[in-house]
């Protein structure tokens, strides 16, 4: 039946989920992308107490060791277990449950009708891909598929 067969993010997502549970850290996000000619699976991990360089091991390991059981990547890539970083992507709905409250940076893929692409407030709500930002003491809706991106807007200064 078509459209019932998990990519290759989704099934190693169930295979990192028990994983990040065992291990105290809370599973971000899995992606598998290529860049340049190199495929990279990446495991985005996070905890209220930040993200070690022994986090990243503890997951690592045996994920790596479950990913050569199970085999099912027919490509070489590269296996990457890192925090989702400062100013990380919101890519779920979890994701945007656990950042209200937050400032968040949003990018359209096209200019709304003002001709405005980003956007810079506080998240104020979201449901069912859509979401809200308060701005300027304004609120203002957003589509999540009208967005090239929407991170956190950490202005940290170097």
């Amino acid at each position: 039946m078509k459209g019932t067969k998990k990519n290759t993010a989704a099934m190693v997502y169930d295979l990192a989920k028990p994983i990040t549970d065992d291990v105290g850290v809370y599973l971000w996000d899995v992606r598998f992308e290529k860049e340049g000619a190199s495929w990279f699976l990446k495991v985005i991990i996070d905890s209220d107490e930040g993200i070690t360089f022994d986090d990243c091991e503890a997951v690592s390991r045996p994920l790596s060791t479950l990913l050569d059981e199970e085999d099912f990547i027919e490509q070489s890539y590269y296996l990457e277990v890192s925090s989702p970083g400062v100013m990380r992507e919101l890519r779920k709905p979890d994701h945007f449950e656990v950042c209200i409250g937050d400032d968040v940076l949003v990018k359209l893929i096209r200019p709304d009708e003002a001709g405005q692409r980003e956007f810079h407030g506080v998240l104020t709500g979201y449901d069912d891909g859509r979401f809200t930002i308060e701005a300027d003491g304004q609120e203002k809706e957003f589509v999540l598929s009208d967005c090239a991106f929407v991170k956190l807007d950490d202005d940290i200064e170097f």
